[in-house]
């Protein structure tokens, strides 16, 4: 959603969890695509993924014996390696086994295929009942993508009351997708007394942890002067680190500072790299800007700065609440 304030489009700060594609994206925490012989584990079970060294072959050995952390992380490497041989019906396969043996990650995992109909028809009633079960057991990534569905209404009523209550316990279990969206709450009144100030603290916790939607939204405020003293270098710094992620949302704005000079020194070629990068990843609310940056730069500067936009990182979405499903999987 797009607002025409002055020269600047306000691109409006939005619900969605951290973000974590497959094959052709990367996670907003930054998860590596999984090599042959990688795993994936978490520092805690609410932070993000990291690609680590195992032996496949005994993975696959305790999988087949019924050993549910093993099932689970089968599941994570088809998943996270569509475009290298993987299968995301095998995937949503492995998590499905672990799930049904109560193992609360695999729980959250399956809910995820279901949200986002990944291997199998799209189905909100599905994933909610197994995002409940691992709620039950305390999973703060479950509370986190319960509070997602009743904030958009997906396969239950919208009810941001409960809402709230999902995602203040995701939150105050340090979950970084559940700390944003709360602060979308908090940001949009929604359910809530409007608060900037707790909408700020709640993003910063959610950014600190390399959480690119809460740095966008961070960094949003900056911008605006909202609940946070109003700088444009602060708001440069965060939507940089957003962008460079792939948020195409923050990647348009960034590249508006730059064309403006605004936090940053005035710099056309890269602020059309930028706004070029989310255009081609489909986000074209940026359009304009593409259009009067062309007439400041000449057909090399063009052209280099066409190159360099191929060179960042993959897209991670139109930064839309719509387009903004719960994406994150865990160990």
């Amino acid at each position: 959603m797009a607002h025409q304030t002055g020269s600047l489009i306000r691109i409006a700060v939005c619900a969605g969890a951290a973000l974590l594609a497959f094959a052709s994206q990367m996670e907003a925490d930054s998860t590596p695509k999984a090599k042959s012989t990688s795993c994936f584990e978490a520092e805690a079970r609410d932070k993000s993924l990291r690609e680590v060294s195992c032996n496949i072959a005994s993975v696959k050995l305790a999988a087949g014996s019924g050993e549910v952390y093993a099932q689970n992380q089968l599941g994570l490497v088809s998943a996270l390696r569509v475009s290298d041989g993987g299968d995301v019906r095998e995937a949503r396969s492995w998590f499905e086994k672990a799930a049904r043996r109560g193992y609360a990650p695999a729980q959250v995992n399956l809910a995820v295929t279901y949200i986002n109909g990944w291997g199998t028809r799209q189905n909100y009633g599905a994933a909610l009942n197994w995002l409940n079960a691992a709620a039950k057991q305390g999973h703060p990534r479950a509370y986190a993508n319960l509070g997602i569905l009743y904030m958009n209404g997906w396969g239950v009523r919208r009810d941001y009351a409960e809402a709230f209550r999902n995602l203040q316990r995701a939150a105050d279990a340090g979950d970084a997708g559940g700390q944003a969206n709360l602060g979308y709450l908090y940001d949009g009144g929604l359910g809530v007394v409007k608060d900037y100030s707790a909408a700020a603290g709640l993003y910063r916790l959610s950014a600190e942890q390399g959480n690119a939607l809460g740095q966008n939204n961070l960094a949003d405020l900056y911008l605006r002067g909202l609940g946070v003293r109003q700088s444009y270098s602060d708001a440069f710094f965060w939507f940089e680190k957003s962008a460079q992620q792939g948020y195409t949302a923050a990647q348009i704005k960034l590249g508006f500072l730059l064309m403006n000079g605004l936090g940053c020194a005035k710099d056309p070629a890269s602020a059309y790299s930028w706004v070029l990068r989310a255009s081609k990843a489909g986000d074209h609310r940026g359009d304009a800007y593409l259009q009067t940056l062309e007439s400041q730069l000449d057909q090399k500067q063009l052209a280099q700065a066409g190159r360099k936009s191929y060179a960042q990182a993959p897209a991670l979405g139109l930064g839309s609440q719509a387009d903004s499903a719960a994406k994150s999987f865990v160990q």
